[in-house]
């Protein structure tokens, strides 16, 4: 049985929120979870975030700041072109410069606005607003 840690992780992060938790630990940790973390406490949307390691594998613990309304992955990875992401932002987002989507680029795992900045296309990973 596959799981997508991805998706997985958002999930976990999602519900802890609806409930009101202060904390969520996520287990098992991604070097493009830990990617799309940053963005995440970047944009103001989680809290600090430690990695902790242990014997059988590591876990991070996340600081939640109550900011998100919804987020999820974006099933499949799109492809996206340096010019479309109008349309996805209308496709997965609540209102305009409401939120963010997460793109893997060649420069590396990056929010929209810096890939439209940058003037960079790439693959659709998640949402947050």
């Amino acid at each position: 049985m596959m799981h997508d840690l991805i998706n997985d992780a958002v999930t976990n992060i999602r519900n802890h929120e609806r409930v009101g938790k202060k904390k969520c630990v996520l287990k098992p940790v991604s070097g493009l979870l830990i990617n799309i973390l940053k963005i995440f406490q970047r944009e103001g949307y989680v809290g600090e975030f430690e990695l902790e390691e242990d014997g059988r594998g590591n876990n991070i613990k996340i600081k939640l700041i109550h900011r998100i309304n919804n987020c999820g992955v974006i099933k499949p990875r799109y492809p996206i072109k340096k010019d479309e992401y109008i349309k996805w932002e209308q496709r997965y987002l609540p209102a305009r410069d409401f939120g963010i989507l997460v793109v893997s680029t060649p420069q590396g795992v990056m929010s929209h606005t810096e890939a439209k900045k940058n003037g960079l296309g790439g693959r659709l990973l998640a949402y947050v607003y």
